[in-house]
């Protein structure tokens, strides 16, 4: 057999491969439309790793339904995550092209600092180097810490619902297509309601805490349905690093986040 046969087998086989994945996203995706689903890729990945690092898995969740939910929570986390939540089909196509060029510009800022910082290490060492008598009593030069790039997403609800459902957390091409093709699925099979109910049951408030009816009890002693607007708006700000805001709780930045998505929530159309 010549080594074409070979790689077209092997072609027709990852095509096999990849189309068997997508049938069973789809089936999965389809069963969620009547099944709450029982936990997530990134809430296992989240018991894996308490397990590891602290011998213990500490899981708040409590599923409530839409009604449950409440007005204020839903629209507090539209404001928040995603504005364009009831008009775009799962994917903001301008709001992914201003990610990219905002961490475009980060990463090369990132980098310019990286290269003064490694260039005046060497001066540093090239300085001490030159001086013979303090060569021994001399600490070694520190190597230079590395700037990392602040990066922004532009993943809408679905999107984000999408990656934590059934994705790592890795920033590649391959899984970025993926977590597109999942959130067409979401959008077809699902619906924007029942994608907001799944996504505020399962999203992450903290370390062990999951859930928008778990994140109310946790932080505010009474149910998600109960919450006001203010009570609410602060716990959406806290999604994009919730262990974070879990520390410090009172924070300004967290105020004053808050203060503004609050402000915008009266204009928020639930679907």
């Amino acid at each position: 057999m010549g080594l074409k046969q070979h790689a077209l087998r092997l072609v027709l086989l990852l095509i096999l491969c990849t189309a068997t994945l997508q049938l069973v996203f789809l089936g999965r995706v389809g069963l969620m439309a009547v099944f709450d689903p029982q936990s997530t890729a990134f809430q296992r990945s989240e018991a894996w790793r308490l397990l590891v690092e602290k011998q213990r898995i500490d899981w708040r969740q409590d599923w409530v339904d839409n009604a449950q939910l409440g007005a204020a929570i839903q629209r507090a986390v539209i404001a928040s995550e995603d504005a364009g939540f009831t008009e775009h089909s799962g994917v903001e196509w301008d709001a992914l092209e201003r990610a990219w060029s905002k961490n475009q510009r980060a990463e090369a800022k990132a980098e310019q600092i990286n290269a003064q910082r490694e260039k005046q290490a060497e001066l540093q060492a090239a300085r001490q180097a030159a001086r013979p008598t303090a060569r021994a009593s001399s600490p070694a030069p520190k190597t230079a810490t590395r700037a990392e790039p602040k990066l922004v997403g532009g993943s809408t609800i679905s999107q984000q619902l999408a990656k934590n459902l059934f994705l790592s957390g890795e920033r590649t091409a391959l899984r970025k297509a993926q977590e597109f093709v999942l959130t067409f699925m979401l959008e077809a099979l699902l619906g924007k309601r029942r994608i907001l109910e799944i996504y505020l049951n399962s999203v992450e408030w903290g370390e062990g805490v999951f859930g928008a009816q778990a994140a109310a009890q946790h932080y505010f002693r009474t149910d998600a349905a109960r919450l006001d607007s203010a009570s609410a708006a602060r716990l959406a700000v806290m999604l994009p690093a919730p262990k974070r805001f879990e520390k410090n709780p009172g924070s300004g930045l967290l105020a004053g986040r808050a203060a503004t998505i609050a402000a915008r929530m009266s204009a928020v159309d639930l679907p």
